[in-house]
Formats: structure tokens, sequence, C-alpha cells
């Protein structure tokens, strides 16, 4: 085993090598590409702050720094809680993990990878002298929670497949060795999470599948006190769970249910007390709308605000307690609820902006209604009158019309004649919000269109987008990326010779999906850290995720199920030899969601089966520290970008 490990890595030290050789041309054009991302990057950040009982908080970038620290405000100004940069320092990679303050705000927990594999040390510090407790725990995952007391606190850890399926608790100031274990989950197409409360009373733990999910309560103020399930497990039924205080002095439950709701409903249910209850105790409190998707409630003392997707948009619907099927007007606003710790908050911070407006975080007061900008993100040097957006939709393989987003400089015509990168994903029901990104312009400025495709298994146009595009109708997602690209150069929008795709992970397969379906239409194509060896990682069990992956993408020990994956999977089809585009492909040794012997396996068949045409596919495999989306850092990121933009522009000249 430890000489196959050798032996693979020695061949993808070779790929990286052929990689830096065959783009060394484009290292000055990167670096250009670098420079103009960086200037777009202001030397110093500030985040919004969010208020909690005694301090504000936010996070700060020093000048230069890759990382941002988290301070809080003083009574004698600011103090910094995390040295986040002191803590980085040479480190090739850094991710932070929880950084979670405790209710009396005295003690910050905080977790760091430090390789990319998303394996996260947990400490304490304590606020009140600077220094990390003597306890660690070595190996945990995303999420936590504090007791009300601030003695506790909830952790997860994943298995060696990288499941997170145990909740565990500790007590600030004891040996790890004493931690509980709270709840493990033994069906291993789940994973478990847990959080706080905005209330402070509750611990909401749940374990999700891709179609199922339950939900327990632990009691805040009595971490002995529970888990109590929130309504059972029903195969097929997906909820989540909100601890509400209402007027009146009573507390219930706020459940978010696609329970005969496909784009799911609000109920309202008991605070389970001393034993399990089913989901026979919920009550509707508002029903489902086929046009409006319901992502989450959040509850606050003088209201309830919704998470809703309606028209492809992220909305925020404010509800009184007493009428939680009401909202409307200035009851409703787009955007992103920020951080809002604050159960008795009467405003919230929303934020705002697009692929070309940075940032705007906007103070939404719960009474008036009223809106007041309180902090907007720099961008030196950016002027977003230079570009335009625009929405077009286009007709896929069995008629459907799948929009997708234009952008572009305003000066870049859509006469046919510039080129365009069309980016996809369509998987999970995720969706990429518009987001400030300042390596975008540099593409912008150089005459290319970008393209992102909303196709369907992504969560654009609500969760029967999303389930048109999974399973059996996977290769929707794959028509739909092509149908963009073709009503481009259909309706004589772009140059149809000029046309690039990209895409990461999932979307990664959408990439090699469509290079193998439509090799013809593609200038080139980036495929980073690609599932492309669909049936064979779907029969191992043993590889972290994919027995949680199932419902998804389908089991392949059913013959259907096998039939439709083999169908599509980059690996198993290949295109002929001689008609295939420039391809760029990504992988990293320390990413766990996609095993990097799965591009590389990949990558060796379609050189064996074009042996001309092999220089031509370039593997750029992270051999050392580096995750799954690429370098760490904000800096480091930009790099990475400018990497693949020059090789983009290069294909595309």
């Amino acid at each position: 085993m430890a000489d196959g490990g050798d032996r693979l890595l020695t061949h993808l030290e070779a790929e990286r090598a052929f990689y830096d050789t065959s783009t060394s041309h484009l290292r000055d054009l990167a670096a250009q590409l670098d420079a103009e991302m960086v200037a777009r990057v202001p030397a110093e950040e500030t985040s919004p702050r969010w208020q909690r009982a005694r301090h504000w908080y936010a996070t700060s970038t020093p000048a230069g720094a890759e990382y941002a620290n988290i301070v809080r405000g003083t009574a004698d100004g600011q103090e910094t809680v995390l040295d986040v940069v002191a803590m980085a320092a040479g480190a090739d990679y850094f991710e932070l993990g929880v950084t979670l303050v405790s209710p009396d705000e005295d003690v910050l927990a905080h977790s760091a990878d430090r390789t990319g594999d998303e394996v996260y040390e947990l400490r304490f510090r304590d606020l009140r002298t600077g220094a990390d407790l003597d306890e660690v725990v070595p190996r945990t995952y995303y999420s936590g929670a504090w007791s009300a007391d601030s003695a506790w606190f909830f952790y997860t850890v994943h298995d060696d497949a990288y499941r997170p399926f145990q909740v565990r608790r500790h007590r600030v100031g004891t040996p790890v060795a004493d931690d509980v274990l709270v709840l493990e989950e033994p069906d291993e197409r789940f994973e478990v999470q847990v959080r706080g409360t905005r209330s402070g009373d509750c611990i909401v733990i749940w374990s999700e599948s891709n179609t199922t999910s339950e939900c327990w309560v632990v009691d805040a103020h009595d971490v002995t006190r529970g888990p109590w399930s929130v309504g059972g497990r029903r195969d097929g039924v997906r909820y989540h769970a909100e601890h509400r205080r209402r007027p009146d002095g009573g507390t219930d439950l706020l459940v978010v249910t696609d329970h005969d709701a496909v784009e799911s409903r609000l109920m309202t249910a008991p605070v389970p007390d001393g034993a399990d209850q089913d989901a026979s105790v919920w009550v509707e409190a508002r029903a489902e709308s086929r046009w409006q998707r319901l992502l989450r409630a959040d509850a606050f003392a003088g209201c309830v605000l919704l998470t809703v997707r309606e028209d492809g948009e992220r909305r925020l619907v404010r509800v009184p307690h007493d009428d939680l099927a009401g909202g409307h007007g200035w009851n409703e606003m787009d955007g992103d609820l920020l951080r809002s710790p604050q159960y008795d908050a009467t405003s919230v911070l929303v934020l705002e902006e697009s692929w070309i407006e940075p940032g705007v975080a906007i103070s939404w007061d719960f009474e008036s209604g009223l809106l007041d900008r309180v902090w907007r993100e720099e961008a030196p040097g950016h002027d977003p009158e230079r570009y335009v957006s625009e929405r077009r939709t286009f007709p896929s393989a069995d008629g459907t019309e799948v929009p997708a987003t234009l952008v572009r400089h305003k000066h870049t015509p859509l006469d046919g004649t510039a080129p365009a990168l069309v980016y996809g994903y369509g998987s999970y029901e995720a969706v990429d919000e518009p987001a400030w990104d300042p390596a975008l312009p540099s593409l912008l400025d150089r005459g290319v269109v970008w393209v992102y495709a909303h196709n369907r298994g992504g969560g654009e146009l609500g969760r029967r987008w999303y389930l048109d595009g999974k399973l059996a109708n996977k290769q929707h997602t794959f028509d739909d990326q092509i149908a963009v690209a073709d009503g481009l150069a259909r309706d004589g929008l772009v140059d149809p010779a000029r046309i690039a795709t990209r895409g990461l992970s999932a979307g990664g397969l959408l990439q090699g999906a469509v290079f193998s379906q439509r090799p013809d239409r593609w200038r080139a194509v980036v495929a980073e850290v690609p599932f492309v060896d669909v049936v064979s990682t779907m029969f191992d069990a043993s590889i972290p995720l994919t027995i949680t992956e199932w419902d998804e993408w389908g089991d392949p020990r059913k013959k259907p199920e096998f039939d439709w994956m083999l169908a599509y999977s980059p690996y198993d089809n290949v295109p002929a030899a001689g008609t295939r585009p420039d391809l760029l492909v990504t992988g990293a040794v320390h990413d766990p969601r996609v095993m990097v012997h799965e591009p590389a396996k990949w990558v060796a068949r379609l050189r064996e089966t074009d042996p001309e045409w092999s220089p031509r596919c370039l593997f750029r495999v992270e051999t050392g520290a580096g995750a799954h989306v690429g370098p760490s850092g904000r800096f480091g990121h930009l790099a990475y970008e400018a990497e693949v933009y020059a090789w983009v522009l290069d294909r595309l000249a």
C-alpha cells in the first residue's frame, strides 16, 4: 500500500511538473492578472459588525495579510479576540472552522485545518487572558454550540470516511478524554450537525441524508436533559427546527419541512420535554407555495424572518409571530441575512451584492421597515458602471427554458464576435448567490462574456428544479449546460468557435460529461477536482462520502441506477480521438471530497486514448497542502484564479 502511494505521488508530481512546464509561457500573463486582482482588494478590510450582549464583533484583515483576525469592541476601543494571521504564519494552507463565543463572552471555541483535509483541531481561548486553555480536541468537523451557562461546548466528530457521525459534549477546563457522547448516527447515509438557537434556550442536533432528516433538541440550561426527537424520522421527509419564545410567554419550535410540500411549508411544534415526539403534534402555520421555495425560519423577539427563493432570487420575508402565513410589501427584501445573534434585536443586517457590485450591508428595522446602509465592501479602482449583467433563457433538449446570467464589459458587444466562458454546477440544490469577485473584471476587461448557467440539479428555481436534475434525471444538468452554450452561439451572442466551460467538484463532473458528449462545442474545458469515475466511486463504499452520495447520484448495485450512471460517467465515456478540446484538470492530494486518484485516473485514460491530443491535456495537482476548492487565503486563491484565467484566455485568444 505504501509503495502504491509512493508511486501515485511520483506520478502526480510528474503531472504537476508537466503542467508547470506547459504553462511557463503564461507566467507573465498570470502575474499581470494576479496584480490586477490584488489591486481590487483593499489593503485592510473590516467586516460588518455583529452585536452580542456585551460587545460587538467583526473580522479585520491587516494590511497585506491573507487572513482576517476576529476583533471586538470594548470600553477602551477594540481588542483582537483571535489573531488568525499569527496562527496561519508559516502554514501552506489554513482554514478556520468554528469560531463561537460563549454566551458570557469569556471563552472562544475555535478550530483550524492546516492541510486541506477538513480535519479541524478544536481549542478554547480564555478571552479574559487571551490564552488558549490546555485541552485540545484533535479531530472535529464543522458546527458547534454552547450551553447557556458557557460551561459546555458541543461539537461534531467525523469517522475515517470523513462522515460527521457523532456529537460530543466537552466541559471547559476538563480533559478531552472525559467528553460525553451525546448522539451517534449509525446509518452511513446520514451526517450530523449541531447548533445553538438564537433564543439561547435550546441546542439543536440534526442528522441528514440527501432525502431524509431528523432533529433533536437538548435543554441548553441543563445539558443532561435530551436529546429528544422533534418529529422522528420518516424516509423521504426532511425538516429543520428553530426555537421560538412567543410574545404570549410560551415557547415552541418552528419547523420547515418538505413533508407533503415539495417546496416546503412551515409548521409549529411543541418543544419535546422528557421524551421523543413524532410529527403528529405538528401544526401547519404557512402552507406550501409552488412558486416560493421556503428555505429557513429565523425567530426574533419581535418577528420571524423567513428565507425564501422566488423567481430565482433569495428573499427575506418578515412575518409577525401571530400571523406566520403573512408578510408582504415592505416586509420583504432581497438579500441574505448576515450574522444576527441577538434574539431581542430590533433590526438585522442584510447583505446585497451582485457579480459586478461589491457587497453592501443594510440595516433593516423591524418596526419601521427603514433601511440604512451601514457598510460597503471596498474594491479599489473598480467601477461597476463599466459592466452589465442580464438574464437570458435558452431551450434545453427537452424544451425546458434554462436561465443563464450573462456578465460582460459594457463595450463588449453581444454580436457573435466575443469569446465566452460558461460556468456551471447543477447539483445538491446548491445555488451560487451572485457575489462580488475581484478576479472576474480581469476576464471581462479582456472582452470575455462570463456566463453562469442555472442548470437543473441546482436550486435556482426551487426544489422541483433540483429534482429534475438528479438521479435518473441527471442528464438534464448536462443538456442544460450544452443548451446554454448552443443558445449563445445560435442567437449570435458570442463567437461559436470560442466558448469555454468551467466547473468544480460536481461541476467538474458536469465538465467531464459535456467534454465527452459535445467535444465539438468547446474551445476549452476547465474541470476542477472533478467527480468523473462515477460508477467505480459509487461502488466503493470505503471511499469517503460514497454512501452518503447514493441518494444524489444513485446506487450502482441496483441495475437501473448502474445503467444511468454508466451512460454519462466521463471515465467510461471518453470522446473519440481527434475531436477533443483543450482540457485543464485540477486535483489535490488532501482533498477528502474527490479523491485525487479520480481525476488522475481520468487524465491517464484520456492521454492513453488520444496520444496526439495528450499535450493539450493538463493536470494541475496540489501535491502538498491544499483543499477541495484550491489554495487558501485571499491572495493565495487569487493567484490560483489568475493561473486558470491565463490558461482560459490563451485558449480563447
